[in-house]
C-alpha cells in the first residue's frame, strides 16, 4: 500500500498513515517547546475521523481554511521518520529534525487557535522508520516520546507497512514502543495501519497482529488500507473489511462487535497509485458500513489532494489533487460525518459573480490574469473560466501552462 509524498523535486513517490490519541501525566505546556496554542484534547471520535495532511509537502492547503469550510477539527500529520543520514531520532520526512522544528509547530499552534488538535502519523511507505534505526523497543519508544512531548499529543498512529512490516525485528520494535507508550501516557489512543487485501491484510500484516498478540498489545484501533491491491470501488473495500473483522476474531478471540470497534479504514480519496478511482459515492458507502458495523475509524490520504485537478481526470494519480471532479475538500466532509458532526452547506453568493476568464465563457469573482501584472503568494487571478492562486511571487507565468507543480494552483472552474 502506499500514498503519495511529494519529494523536495516535486516528482511524487510513495508514503502513508493514521493516529490516535495520548499525552504524557508529566507533560507541562512549558516542557513542549516549539509547540503550540492550547492542546486540548477532542473527542476520541475525532482522532479516528482526522484524515492525513501532509504539513511540508505536496503544495499543503491551509488546514485552518479546510476547518472553515467544512467543519473538520482533527489533521493526522504526516510523516515522522528515522534521519536520512542514519541515528534513532525522530525527523519530519527523514530531513527536518524534530527537535528543532518550528515549521509544523506553527501549523499546529494555527489548527488549535481554532479549536482543533492534531495527531501524528509515524512510519509510511518509503524512507528508514524508526523501528528499523533504532537498537529495541526501548530506544524506538524514548524516540516517539520526543514527539509526544514536543507538540503535546494526544494522538498517534504507527504505520506498518512496506517495506518495514517485513522485518521483523522492526516490527516487533515498533509494537513493543507502541506498548511502552500507551503504558507511559495515560489515555494515550493509538491506533496501527497496515495494508489491505481483499483477504483483509496480507502474510505480513497477519504477522503484525500475531505480533501484538504475542507482546499483549491491544491498540484501540487496527486499520487497513484497502486500495492499490487489486480493488474497484466501495463493494471491493467493504468486502476487505468484513474479511478483516474475521482476522481480528480468530487472532485476538473478539466477538464481531468487539472487533469492529478496533477495527478502521484508511482510504485514498480519487485515483489511486495503482489507478484505481474512488469517487464521493464510494466513500459514502464505506462511511455507512462503517458506521452501521461500530466501525473505530474511518480516515483518507489525504488533504492535499482532497482538491480537483484540471483538467478533472488528468490521467495520473498527483499528490495535490485527487484526478476526479470534486469541489474542494469534498472528501473531508465525509470524516466530518464520522465524528458526528455536520458539515457547513455552501452558502449561495450574497453578489452577482463578475465575468471573468478569457475563453468558454465562465464566470470569476476575481480579476483576469494579466500577463504584465507582478503576483505574490495568495493572489488570486481568472483565466480561461477557472480560478487560480498564486503559491510564490510570479509575473508572466500563464496559468494552466505549467502542470500541477507550476506556480498557479487551479481552485476550479469559475
Amino acid at each position: 500500500m502506499k500514498r503519495l509524498h511529494a519529494l523536495g523535486s516535486g516528482v511524487a513517490a510513495a508514503a502513508l498513515a493514521f493516529a490516535g490519541l495520548g499525552v504524557a501525566t508529566a507533560l507541562g505546556a512549558g516542557q513542549a517547546s516549539g509547540a503550540t496554542a492550547s492542546a486540548n484534547a477532542l473527542s476520541n471520535q475525532w482522532y479516528a475521523a482526522a484524515p492525513y495532511l501532509m504539513p511540508t509537502d505536496n503544495n499543503p492547503p491551509d488546514a485552518t481554511a479546510i476547518m472553515d469550510a467544512t467543519g473538520l477539527k482533527a489533521f493526522q500529520l504526516a510523516f515522522i521518520l528515522a534521519p536520512n543520514g542514519g541515528g534513532c531520532s525522530p525527523t519530519w520526512g527523514g530531513t527536518s529534525a524534530v527537535s528543532s522544528d518550528t515549521a509544523v509547530a506553527g501549523v499546529i499552534s494555527a489548527i488549535r487557535a481554532k479549536g482543533g488538535d492534531v495527531s501524528v502519523s509515524i512510519g509510511g511507505y518509503g524512507g528508514t522508520k524508526l523501528g528499523q534505526a533504532c537498537a529495541d523497543a526501548a530506544s524506538t519508544a524514548a524516540a516517539y516520546q520526543q514527539v509526544i512531548t514536543k507538540y503535546q499529543l494526544h494522538a498517534i498512529d504507527f504505520d506498518l507497512e512496506e517495506p518495514e512490516y517485513e522485518n521483523t525485528a522492526a516490527v516487533a520494535h515498533e509494537i513493543g514502543a507502541a506498548k511502552i507508550l500507551q503504558q507511559n501516557n495515560p489515555g494515550l489512543f493509538v491506533s496501527v495501519t497496515t495494508a489491505g487485501t481483499a483477504a483483509g491484510t496480507g502474510w505480513f500484516g497477519q504477522q503484525m497482529l500475531n505480533e501484538a498478540k504475542s507482546q499483549g498489545f491491544t491498540p484501540n484501533n487496527f486499520s487497513i488500507m484497502p486500495f492499490d491491491g487489486g480493488f474497484n470501488g466501495a463493494a471491493s473495500q467493504t468486502a476487505a473489511l468484513t474479511a478483516f473483522n474475521g482476522l481480528l476474531k480468530t487472532t485476538f478471540g473478539w466477538d464481531t462487535a468487539t472487533a469492529y470497534a478496533h477495527e478502521g479504514f484508511s482510504g485514498m480519496n480519487g485515483r489511486s497509485d495503482s489507478g484505481e478511482y474512488f469517487y464521493q459515492a464510494d466513500f459514502q458507502t464505506v462511511l455507512d458500513y462503517a458506521t452501521s458495523h461500530g466501525m473505530g475509524r474511518f480516515t483518507f490520504w489525504s488533504l492535499n489532494r482532497d482538491r480537483q485537478c484540471s483538467p478533472p481526470d488528468n490521467g495520473t494519480t498527483s499528490g495535490v489533487c485527487s484526478s476526479v471532479p470534486q469541489g474542494n475538500w469534498d472528501f473531508a466532509k465525509y470524516s466530518v460525518k464520522f465524528a458526528g458532526a455536520t458539515p457547513p452547506s455552501t452558502p449561495p453568493p450574497t453578489t452577482p459573480p463578475t465575468t471573468g476568464g478569457s475563453t468558454g465563457g465562465g464566470t470569476c469573482t476575481v480579476a483576469e490574469w494579466s500577463a504584465s501584472a507582478v503576483y505574490v503568494g495568495g493572489n488570486e487571478v481568472a483565466h480561461n473560466s477557472h480560478k487560480w492562486k498564486a503559491k510564490w511571487w510570479t509575473t508572466n507565468e500563464e496559468p494552466g501552462t505549467t502542470g500541477e507543480w507550476g506556480v498557479w494552483q487551479d481552485e476550479g472552474a469559475c
